[in-house]
């Protein structure tokens, strides 16, 4: 199962760039990782789920939550 993280970004009206900035993380760092093709070798990884929480002043598992409800294809 793969995660649609570009669907989730749009639908929560955030980009790779605001989502750098408010995290902390690296722009490259996030870009690379969001755009990357995901397998079950290279899922989302912790850091760009806590990007996403720290983002939007979420808990890495409220993100996680709704990651998994609506966004697995």
């Amino acid at each position: 199962m793969r995660i649609n993280i570009k669907q989730y970004l749009e639908v929560h009206n955030l980009t790779i760039y605001q989502v750098s900035k408010r995290s902390g993380y690296g722009y490259t760092t996030l870009h690379k990782s969001f755009n990357k093709p995901q397998s079950s070798a290279t899922p989302l990884n912790l850091r760009d789920l806590d990007a996403l929480a720290q983002a939007q002043h979420k808990h890495m598992w409220e993100v996680l939550k709704e990651l998994e409800e609506h966004y697995l294809t």
